[in-house]
């Protein structure tokens, strides 16, 4: 397959010519403006892309050379790409015969280098803090940093632990600061266990069991036979330091080599709570000989360092690959197995015992895991999308199989608990992976599945992976790659046409034909609003005088209105705001009433009926104009929620609500510092004696609380508090809105929500039915629901424990037990 994009005959040459005279040029340009300390920096930062062994001495004497006026950029250097390059007094200088007397150039820069670490740890940039610390416990193992100095810095962390309200996002991250540098240092920290980091491990056990991407609902715990397809990190962290501890730190420098570990001055965002509130659980894929167990020291220092790697690239998917697939050159040799057609002869490789992994089958199981990390991945998931893309083209003989076998191993989690929100980005993963490799898959393995009931977790992946693929292509496109049986109508796979439109009045036979062409040709000649009103009203007469029995006027009118609308705007998404932009009027008019309002989101998903894609876009613009509130969507989507919940029209509807309040929330805060601006300096003003400093002095702690008005408030700060109110209570309403269909669906309405719970109902599950499939997967949408919006359901816990919960607060039957018991834990009550 080839990646170049080929010119025209016309200008293709010299177009060529002129960019290569320009990176020519630029290239110039950049050697001639890097000054020697930006040189001497990225001489550190490659340390080792060729050979480490031989390029350290001379990068060694190249430092020892400079002045002190390079100490700062040579500790840059470090704390970007750190080295373990020793930097002792020559001999020369430990006589004292040194020409000028200075101190040695490592303590100069390891003091530059601790107020870079401070600096991380002021920002909580915790991946660069715990990679310093890496640093310093190699630095004490070679003796240049006193064993009970790295003991108290390593102390401070495990202190976290027991702080008073201590947040597990930060306690994880002090944990893991913690544990490896013991790793790292162990042999001469020995005698410092990690009790307090086990304990706190010991606390996380509830908690767990809502994040883990395989778990049967009915348990309390994580079955035994899933706690071997996923790793979670501190539990892997914990069983490598005792594996390590057991050993007496024998084989720490056959795992953690003394070679370059990238760093990154960026500062990574672990703000907010929902994405470090919980434990993380990597996905496993294969087995134990293949890829690295993250449960033993190497198996966890290779992941660790991997995972670093990806989270660091995230700006550079094309250098990210090209590390990853050359990370066997800061390893130990023999922990990967020689790539085929590498210089390493297979005579001379020599397997590390209980290593000698695959390379491309661990890289795709630590950036599958890491996009499906629970409940939000770090990264957005199109980036590991595009890095695994490029890995592919980089080494596609080596990369392609392990890609395959992933896929095979994730469609067999599918009928084994795999949460849904998982197989939902195993869909789109699988999906844009296969645009960019020519949509070629090996459908035919998975015909036998097509007997499968429609709502069985494999058949849902299949419909909803095809359903991408054809927003990514075309219909008829994709229906050549599939095999027959995936093609038939019957086999529920694909739909029985492309996507498109379906226009009630299309047809000339159609009742009230007449009425909707007169409606359409006044909207296609952008009639003004007030003047398409009008004829509306009087059409409205006319029906009323001409409609069946039982046939309502204002809903007749409403569907040839908001049905000509959507006619209009199909052509395209321009077309669709412009007709939208042009007639809100018209809309708002349509949709006075609840019941108007759920009439329109049904003419909506009736007329898009073939495109679930234009169903989501419409609705998120009618949102967004207020033609329809977040709310009424919620509630649409669980009046229809008995062929299954639509979690992507969920999610929009509360992103939606939880977004309005974010924006609203800053322009609150923007205009509350404009206004105490404005009145420190009135007051300087009229105070001639005061200080503009001491006048305009602002303590962080006193600030305003958002929602409480002022007498000296101004007046657009005063409609900006009354909007976040407004808005604070909508989504409040519709976070409340979304629990109470959860209650109605999984306790109050469904006994299929209660099969699937019992104990043992999982072990029948090869006899499902689509309703008991429906239910199941309704339970884990409703779990994803809590741990992905807790933060804003922790806000508002009170009013909604009594809202939504009220029927349950005395019920005592499976379903209420468990809906709590989920409840409970994503607010922070268990």
């Amino acid at each position: 397959m080839s990646y170049e994009r080929h010119g025209s005959g016309h200008g293709g040459g010299g177009r060529r010519r002129r960019r290569d005279d320009y990176d020519h040029y630029d290239h110039h340009r950049r050697e001639t403006q890097e000054s020697p300390d930006h040189k001497l920096k990225a001489a550190i930062i490659k340390l080792g892309e060729v050979d480490a062994e031989q390029e350290l001495p001379q990068l060694a004497a190249k430092l020892l050379s400079q002045e002190q006026s390079s100490i700062p950029a040579i500790a840059e250097g470090f704390r970007l790409a750190y080295a373990l390059v020793y930097l002792r007094p020559t001999a020369e200088e430990e006589n004292g015969s040194a020409s000028i007397a200075k101190p040695p150039l490592g303590r100069l820069i390891l003091n530059d280098f601790w107020k870079g670490f401070q600096a991380y740890l002021d920002k909580l940039a915790w991946r660069e803090t715990r990679l310093c610390i890496h640093f310093f416990a190699h630095l004490t193992v070679t003796n240049l940093i006193s064993p009970q100095s790295m003991l108290g810095l390593l102390q401070s962390f495990t202190a976290v632990l027991d702080d008073f309200g201590v947040s597990n996002g930060r306690a994880k991250r002090a944990a893991r600061c913690a544990m490896e540098g013991l790793m790292r240092a162990g042999r001469v920290l020995k005698e410092h266990s990690a009790t307090a980091v086990q304990a706190y491990n010991d606390s996380l056990r509830a908690t767990k069991w809502l994040v883990h991407p395989l778990a049967y609902m009915h348990s309390p715990d994580i079955p035994v036979e899933h706690a071997e397809h996923a790793d979670e990190i501190l539990d892997c962290a914990v069983s490598a330091l005792k594996t390590l501890d057991l050993s007496d730190f024998l084989d720490v420098s056959g795992i953690f080599p003394n070679q370059l570990e990238a760093l990154s001055t960026e500062t990574s965002d672990d703000a907010p709570i929902k994405k470090e509130e919980w434990p993380e659980y990597m996905l496993r894929l294969f087995d134990n000989d293949v890829t690295a167990d993250p449960k033993t020291p190497a198996g966890y220092a290779v992941r660790a360092g991997l995972i670093d790697i990806i989270e660091i690239f995230e700006v550079n998917r094309k250098e990210c690959a090209r590390l990853l697939v050359e990370y066997p050159k800061w390893s130990v040799k023999g922990t990967f197995k020689p790539r085929p057609g590498s210089t390493a002869e297979a005579s001379d490789h020599i397997p590390l015992p209980g290593r000698d992994w695959q390379l491309e089958s661990t890289l795709i199981e630590t950036i599958l895991g890491a996009q499906f990390l629970l409940p939000e991945s770090a990264a957005k998931p199109i980036y590991y999308t595009t890095l695994i893309t490029e890995l592919c083209k980089l080494s596609p003989q080596t990369v392609g199989p392990a890609v395959g076998k992933s896929i095979r191993k994730l469609y067999a989690y599918c009928a084994n608990g795999l949460d849904a929100e998982v197989l939902r980005r195993f869909a789109e993963w699988f999906s844009v992976h296969m645009s960019n490799f020519g949509f070629q898959w090996v459908w035919k393995e998975w015909v036998p599945d097509l007997a499968l009931p429609v709502h069985h977790p494999k058949r849902v992946f299949v419909h909803r992976a095809l359903e991408l693929e054809i927003r990514l292509s075309y219909y008829d496109r994709i229906l050549k790659t599939l095999p027959q049986p995936f093609q038939e109508p019957s086999a529920g796979a694909m739909p029985d046409q492309a996507p498109g439109p379906t226009y009630e009045y299309d047809d000339p036979t159609a009742p009230h034909y007449d009425a909707a062409q007169s409606v359409l040709n006044q909207l296609r000649s952008r009639t003004k609003p007030d003047d398409a009103l009008v004829h509306l009203d009087t059409l409205k007469n006319n029906l009323a005088e001409t409609a069946d029995i039982g046939e309502d006027p204002d809903t007749l009118i409403r569907s040839i209105a908001i049905q000509s609308l959507l006619h209009i705007g199909a052509r395209s998404f321009s077309h669709f705001l412009n007709a939208v932009e042009r007639y809100l009027v018209v809309l708002r008019a349509l949709s006075g009433t609840l019941e108007a309002k759920v009439h329109v989101l049904e003419l909506v998903a009736n007329f898009w009926q073939r495109s679930r894609q234009m169903v989501g876009i419409v609705f998120d613009k009618l949102m967004q104009y207020q033609i329809v509130e977040p709310a009424d969507v919620v509630g649409w989507v669980f009046a229809h929620s008995a062929e299954g919940l639509d979690w992507d029209l969920l999610r929009g509807a509360v992103d939606k609500a939880n977004g309005r309040v974010v924006v609203a929330r800053r322009r609150v805060a923007t205009l509350r510092k404009e206004d105490d601006d404005a009145h420190a300096r009135a007051k300087a003003n009229s105070n001639g004696d005061v200080s503009d400093a001491a006048a305009m002095d602002v303590d962080a702690e006193t600030m305003h609380d958002p929602q409480v008005t002022q007498a000296e408030d101004s007046p657009q700060l005063v409609t900006a508090l009354k909007a976040y109110a407004a808005l604070t209570r909508e989504q409040k309403s519709t976070l409340a809105r979304v629990l109470e269909g959860f209650v109605h669906t999984l306790h109050s309405s469904s006994d299929a929500a209660r099969r699937v719970i019992a104990p043992g109902a999982w072990d029948g599950h090869t006899s499902w039915r689509d309703e008991e499939w429906v239910a199941w997967q309704n339970w884990m949408w409703y779990k994803h629901f809590c741990r992905a919006y807790s933060p804003y359901l922790r806000s508002f816990v009170t009013t909604l424990t009594v809202v939504s919960f009220a029927s349950l607060e005395t019920a005592s039957d499976d379903g209420a037990v468990l809906m709590k018991r989920i409840w409970g834990m994503a607010t922070g009550q268990e």
